[in-house]
C-alpha cells in the first residue's frame, strides 16, 4: 500500500509566519488527506501564544521543536536575527527531516524567504523545496524584479525621483518599498539579492493570496517563461479563532454592550510598537474624535518592531498613556495591555473598523470580515501593503505624518471620524464588503484559490 503524501513546513520566528502555514496544513489535510509536520525553529522558550496553536492542532498535523540557538550579540535589528536564527538551526533541521523522511512518505519541504539556506537540505535527502510566501503578492514581485531594479538605479530608493510601476500594481514610491532594501550598502540588502537569486531552484512558489484580490499581481506572477517556476495562490488563508480561553475576554463583553459598527479597533499587530510620543498623540487623537475604541496598548519604544522577539519591556503599559486618559474616555473607549482576540474583535457586530499596521494576516482577516481600514504601516513591506489598500484597492484611509514622522492628534480625529461616520467612510466600506464576498468563495472547490491548492496536491499523489 502506498504512504499518503507527507510536507514539512519551516516557518521562520514570529506569529506572523507561523498562522498561514497552520492554516495551509489544514487544508492540504482537510481537502487533500495530505499530512504534514511543523519544524520551529527557536532561540528560547517560545511565547504562549504560538504554543497554544501548536497545541490545538490535529492529529496527522504534528509539530518538532528545533533546539534552541545562540544569536550572536551583534545583530542589530530583527532581520539578522531571523536569517541567523534559520541559518544556525540548519544542523538540527537536518537531523529532523531524515528521520521525517524514515518514517514518512515525505514529498516537499515548505521555507518562507528567510530560510532558503534549507534547500541545501532538501537537496541533500531528495525532497522537493517550496517557498510559501507570507506576504502580498505585490511583495513578491518586488523582491523578483529586484535583481533587475539593482541595475537600474544606483541610488538609494527612497530617492527615486519617480515612483515604480511593477506589472499589474499601482504605482509606489520608493519611500513606501520595504524596509530591507532602503540602506543598500546594508548587509540585509546583500542577502536579499542572493535569497532572490535562490528562489528559482525551488518547485514552486505558494502566496497566501487571491485574485480578486491582487488579480494584476497574480496574473504577472503567473506569465509562463523558460525557467519560472509557477506560483499558486492558495489564500485567503486565516485563523478561524484568536482564542482557546473558555471564558470570555473582558473586552468582548465590553463589545457586546456598544452600538452595531461603532467601535474602531485599534492594533499594531504582534510585533508593531510605537514611541512614547506616538501612543501620546494616538490617545488624545482617539479622545478627540468622540468615537468609540477599543485599543490594544503596548510599551512604548523607538523601534516600531520591538515586540516581534517579545524583547519588551514588562512595564504596564497603560502607565506610558497621557494623565487623566482613561478616566476621561471612561464609557467612550476600552484599552486592554498587549494581546485582545483579534479573530472575534474583527468579526464582532459591534467593530466598525480597524486600524492596523497592514501586516498581511491582519490585512486578510479585515478582508474576510468586511472590515473597513486605516492603515498605520510601521515596518518590512508594510507601507508597500498600504499603498496598495489606499490606492490601489481603496479599502482604507490613511492618515498623514508630520515632517518628523509624527502622526498628530488632529489628523488621528479627522482620520477616525471619517471611518466611522463619514462619507468616505461609507465609500471604503462598501468596496471592502465587494472583497469579503470575493473572499468567500474562494476556497470553494471551483475557484482559483482551491483549483491552486489541488493542482499543487495533484502532483505529490502522482
Amino acid at each position: 500500500m502506498v504512504q499518503t503524501p507527507h510536507v514539512a513546513l519551516l516557518p521562520s520566528p514570529g506569529m506572523g509566519h507561523l498562522i498561514p502555514l497552520v492554516e495551509f496544513a489544514k487544508q492540504l489535510l482537510h481537502h487533500h488527506h495530505v499530512s504534514s509536520t511543523l519544524i520551529i525553529p527557536t532561540t528560547g522558550p517560545l511565547p504562549q501564544s504560538q504554543i497554544s496553536v501548536l497545541e490545538s492542532l490535529t492529529e496527522n498535523i504534528n509539530h518538532v521543536f528545533l533546539p534552541p540557538v545562540d544569536l550572536p550579540e551583534n545583530l542589530a535589528n530583527t532581520i539578522s536575527q531571523i536569517f541567523a536564527t534559520m541559518s544556525l538551526s540548519i544542523p538540527s533541521l537536518r537531523d529532523t527531516l531524515k528521520l521525517l523522511t524514515s518514517m514518512n512518505r515525505l514529498v516537499a519541504l515548505f521555507v518562507d524567504p528567510f530560510g532558503l539556506d534549507a534547500f541545501d537540505v532538501a537537496e541533500e535527502i531528495g525532497v522537493a523545496p517550496y517557498i510559501f510566501f507570507p506576504s502580498s503578492a505585490m511583495s513578491l514581485l518586488f523582491f523578483l524584479h529586484l535583481p533587475k531594479l539593482d541595475k537600474m538605479f544606483s541610488c538609494e530608493y527612497r530617492d527615486l525621483p519617480v515612483p515604480l510601476k511593477l506589472p499589474g500594481c499601482v504605482l509606489v514610491h520608493g519611500r513606501d518599498l520595504p524596509d530591507p532594501v532602503q540602506d543598500r550598502s546594508h548587509v540585509g540588502y546583500k542577502k536579499i539579492l542572493e535569497i532572490v537569486s535562490r528562489i528559482t531552484s525551488s518547485e514552486g512558489i505558494i502566496i497566501n493570496s487571491f485574485l480578486d484580490l491582487e488579480e494584476g499581481a497574480i496574473k504577472a506572477l503567473q506569465v509562463e517563461e523558460p525557467g519560472k517556476q509557477p506560483v499558486y495562490p492558495i489564500g485567503p488563508l486565516i485563523q478561524t479563532s484568536s482564542s482557546d480561553r473558555s471564558d470570555q475576554p473582558e473586552c468582548l463583553k465590553w463589545l457586546d454592550d456598544q452600538p452595531s459598527q461603532s467601535v474602531l479597533f485599534v492594533s499594531f499587530g504582534s510585533g508593531g510598537t510605537l514611541s512614547l510620543g506616538q501612543i501620546n498623540e494616538l490617545a488624545l487623537g482617539l479622545e478627540m474624535s468622540g468615537q468609540k475604541f477599543l485599543w490594544v496598548v503596548r510599551s512604548p519604544s523607538d523601534k516600531s518592531n520591538a515586540a516581534f522577539f517579545d524583547a519588551q519591556s514588562q512595564t504596564d503599559p497603560l502607565g506610558f498613556l497621557p494623565k487623566g486618559f482613561l478616566e476621561r474616555t471612561e464609557g467612550q473607549g476600552l484599552v486592554v495591555s498587549s494581546w485582545a482576540p483579534q479573530i472575534e474583535v474583527l468579526r464582532h457586530g459591534s467593530t466598525g473598523g480597524f486600524l492596523t499596521h497592514c501586516g498581511w494576516n491582519s490585512i486578510l482577516e479585515s478582508v474576510v470580515h468586511g472590515m473597513p481600514l486605516i492603515v498605520w504601516p510601521l515596518f518590512a513591506e508594510q507601507k508597500m501593503n498600504a499603498v496598495m489598500l489606499y490606492e490601489g484597492l481603496k479599502v482604507a484611509l490613511r492618515p498623514k505624518a508630520n515632517e518628523i514622522g509624527i502622526v498628530k492628534r488632529e489628523e488621528i480625529a479627522r482620520v477616525v471620524k471619517e471611518l466611522i461616520e463619514g462619507e468616505e467612510g461609507k465609500k471604503v466600506r462598501e468596496k471592502m464588503k465587494g472583497l469579503q464576498d470575493a473572499a468567500g468563495k474562494e476556497l470553494n472547490k471551483d475557484e482559483s484559490s482551491a483549483k491552486s491548492l489541488s493542482e499543487l496536491a495533484f502532483r505529490w499523489k502522482n
